[in-house]
């Protein structure tokens, strides 16, 4: 099953803004052009492969489906969907990889010496999705859990997907302080190199103490979550030039993300289980 993100709850304050804000200074915007695509997405030339990458349309109707996949509604342009499901059709897909952390039933899968464990030994746990965190916080380390992640990147695009959404990218404020950004900017750097030379655009996810960075981990747009009730979303916007697709997941963070970006940025209104739309707590809305 694919994880379920919602709100997140822990936010560094001033000390990240004050590391987005210096790291903004020496970022600069990536020169995107026009091009071609039934998604009226645009391209990125890819330097360190030589390949182009396809960037999301702005702004699009969007639809976060990581909690099943479904036919998308009328007017939407941009999918996300989970790395188990197929891209939607004529659209431009974002597949959802749990790169930081393991699946709930999955911790048995990677190796002992590849979930962080405190002092004690134990496994330290994202508690409020029950998830182990993975110990990238050496580059011998970094290397081996990217290897397995980038085998699921490369699973999205033999699919066909456009790009990719590495989850928990913000893990390490999660890991009693035995991992720090450093940790993550280096590993997602890793999966930004592979699935730029697989076509892949990569997003960043949430994390806005860590927008500014773009430049140096090669994250092309942002999936961000809640940004309007977190009074983000301008963090964002500035540093992905609004190649930002939001999910809100309450009724006063939507009309705040709407208000003040909804001619900017890509938003959609789900439910916090991001459901399908034959349960009963299936929420999509735009407005």
């Amino acid at each position: 099953m694919p994880a379920k993100r919602g709100p997140r709850t822990g936010f560094l304050g001033a000390v990240a803004a004050l590391v987005t804000l210096a790291a903004l200074v020496s970022c600069s915007p990536d020169g995107n052009d026009d091009g071609p695509g039934g998604s009226g997405a645009t391209t990125k030339p890819d330097t360190s492969s030589g390949k182009a990458v396809r960037l999301p349309p702005v702004p699009a109707g969007f639809d976060y489906q990581i909690g099943g996949a479904y036919p998308p509604p009328s007017g939407v342009r941009i999918v996300a969907r989970d790395r188990g499901a197929d891209p939607a059709r004529g659209l431009y897909n974002i597949c959802y990889v749990n790169a930081f952390q393991a699946q709930p039933d999955e911790g048995d899968d990677w190796d002992d010496d590849l979930l962080l464990r405190d002092e004690e030994g134990e496994v330290v746990i994202d508690a409020d999705w029950d998830e182990p965190l993975l110990d990238i916080g050496t580059a011998a380390k970094r290397k081996r859990v990217a290897a397995r992640v980038n085998e699921w990147v490369d699973g999205c695009a033999d699919k066909g997907y456009d790009a990719v959404e590495p989850d928990n990218y913000d893990s390490y404020t999660r890991s009693e302080g035995l991992l720090d950004a450093d940790d993550a900017t280096a590993f997602v750097k890793l999966l930004s190199a592979h699935a730029h030379a697989r076509g892949l655009a990569v997003a960043q996810k949430n994390t806005v103490e860590l927008a500014g960075q773009r430049a140096r981990t090669g994250l092309d747009f942002a999936v961000v979550e809640e940004c309007g009730a977190y009074d983000e979303c301008g963090e964002y916007a500035d540093a992905f030039d609004d190649r930002v697709v939001v999910v809100e997941y309450t009724d006063k963070g939507m009309r705040k993300a709407v208000s003040e970006f909804g001619d900017r940025l890509s938003i959609v209104r789900r439910d916090l289980d991001v459901s399908t739309p034959d349960s009963d707590d299936y929420v999509r809305r735009t407005r």
